[in-house]
C-alpha cells in the first residue's frame, strides 16, 4: 500500500529537523572544543589588545610597546606593528609638579627624558647645567621626565626611591607608561602634552637628552633673538635615509614607511621649540600614525602642519661630538655636545667653568 503525499511530507520534514538539529549540536561541540584548546594553549595576544589604564600612583596597569608578543596563527598579524606605538592615548601622571611652571613663569623650561633608575644622571644634572636657574635675567626651569620601571634595587624599589626624590627636588615628572626605547614617541608626545597644559606663559623649551653638555648661557642669548612662534631649531637632518638593515636600531620596512627618506627633524639628543608648537603637534598625531623614532616622528608631525624647521644661526651651535681640535674655548663657544656618558658630564662642566671665569 503505498504512503499518502501527507504522510511522505511529515516524514521528510521530520527527517530534516532531525539533521538541522545533529548539525547544531555538532557546531556546538566543535565550538566548545576550540575555545577550550584556545584557553590552555600556550598563546599570548599583544599587550596593547588587553591592557587597561589607572592613574592611580598605587596601582599600575601598562601599555607597552616594548615587549611584542605573538598572535595566534589564525589572527593575521600586522606587520608593521612593531614599528608603531600607542599614541595618541590617555597617558597620566603618577607623579607630578602641577603649580611650578605656573609659579615660576620661566623664560625656558629643560625637559630631560631619563630613566627611572638613573638618578646618578639626574644628580649630576642638578649639580651642573641644572642648577642655572637664571640666566642673562632670565629664569630657567628643569623637569626631569621618567615613565615607570618594574625594576628593584635591593630592599628598596625604584618607584620608592623616585618618590623620596620628587618629594626632596620637586622636579620630577612620572608618567604612566613603560620606560623604555621603543617608548620615548609616547614619552616625547606626554612632554608635549605637559608642557601645553602646565606653562602657558613660557615661550620656549628644550628637550635634551641627559648625557649632553648644556651652555645655557649660550642658549639663552640665541634665544632672545629667536623667534617666538613656529619655532624649532637644533641639529636639523636634511634628507635622511631611512634604515632598511634589519640590524639597524632605527631600521623601518617599506611596509611602516614607504618614503626613501625622512622629512626633516631635529635630532632627539636636544633641540629648542616655542611653546605655541606642542599644541599644534599634539593636533598632527592625531592624523600621522606614531612610528617608535621619536624624533622622525615629531618630524612627520610637523610636515603634517607645513611648518619648517630652523637652522641655528651658526653651525657650530650644536654638536653631536667634540671635534679634534678643537679650541681652548670649545665649551663656551656652543649649545650642546654629546658626551660618552653622563658621569663625563661632571667633567667636563669643571672644564667649561674654567674657560668661562678665563675669558673665553
Amino acid at each position: 500500500m503505498q504512503e499518502s503525499s501527507a504522510s511522505k511530507g511529515e516524514k521528510t520534514s521530520g527527517t530534516r529537523r532531525g539533521r538541522l538539529l545533529c548539525l547544531w549540536i555538532l557546531s556546538l561541540v566543535m565550538v566548545t572544543l576550540i575555545m577550550f584548546y584556545n584557553s590552555s594553549a600556550n598563546v599570548s595576544w599583544p599587550l596593547k589588545f588587553w591592557t587597561t589604564h589607572s592613574h592611580s600612583s598605587q596601582s599600575y596597569n601598562v601599555m607597552t610597546t616594548s615587549t611584542l608578543s605573538t598572535t595566534v596563527h589564525s589572527v593575521s598579524p600586522d606587520p608593521t606593528s612593531a614599528y608603531f606605538v600607542a599614541y595618541p592615548h590617555r597617558y597620566g601622571f603618577v607623579l607630578d609638579e602641577v603649580h611650578r611652571c605656573q609659579r615660576e613663569s620661566p623664560f625656558l623650561v629643560l625637559m630631560i627624558p631619563v630613566a627611572p633608575y638613573n638618578r646618578e644622571a639626574r644628580d649630576v644634572i642638578r649639580n651642573t647645567w641644572g642648577k642655572e636657574t637664571t640666566v642673562l635675567g632670565r629664569v630657567v626651569s628643569h623637569f626631569f621626565l621618567l615613565g615607570l620601571s618594574k625594576e628593584e634595587d635591593g630592599t628598596e624599589t625604584i618607584k620608592e626611591q623616585v618618590q623620596q626624590e620628587s618629594q626632596k627636588h620637586h622636579d620630577i615628572l612620572q608618567s604612566d607608561f613603560l620606560d623604555s626605547y621603543n617608548n620615548l614617541t609616547i614619552k616625547t608626545m606626554v612632554m608635549f602634552e605637559w608642557l601645553s597644559s602646565h606653562c602657558p606663559n613660557t615661550p620656549y623649551a628644550m628637550k635634551i637628552d641627559s648625557d649632553i653638555f648644556l651652555n645655557v648661557h649660550n642658549l639663552v642669548d640665541m634665544l632672545l633673538k629667536a623667534p617666538r612662534h613656529l619655532y624649532m631649531t637644533g641639529i636639523v637632518a636634511r634628507g635622511a635615509a631611512v634604515l632598511r638593515d634589519h640590524d639597524s636600531k632605527w631600521y623601518l620596512p617599506v611596509s611602516a614607511f614607504p618614503e626613501s627618506s625622512y622629512p626633516p627633524y631635529a635630532l632627539g639628543l636636544g633641540y629648542v621649540f616655542s611653546l605655541d608648537l606642542p599644541k599644534k603637534i599634539l593636533e598632527a598625531s592625531a592624523h600621522v600614525k606614531a612610528v617608535y623614532i621619536e624624533d622622525v616622528y615629531v618630524g612627520l608631525c610637523m610636515r603634517h602642519l607645513g611648518i619648517a624647521l630652523t637652522d641655528p644661526p651658526n653651525g657650530s651651535l650644536f654638536r653631536t661630538y667634540m671635534p679634534d681640535g678643537a679650541s681652548d674655548c670649545y665649551w663656551t663657544s656652543v649649545i650642546t655636545t654629546l658626551l660618552q656618558n653622563s658621569n663625563q658630564l661632571s667633567v667636563v662642566w669643571g672644564i667649561y667653568t674654567t674657560q668661562a671665569q678665563s675669558g673665553c
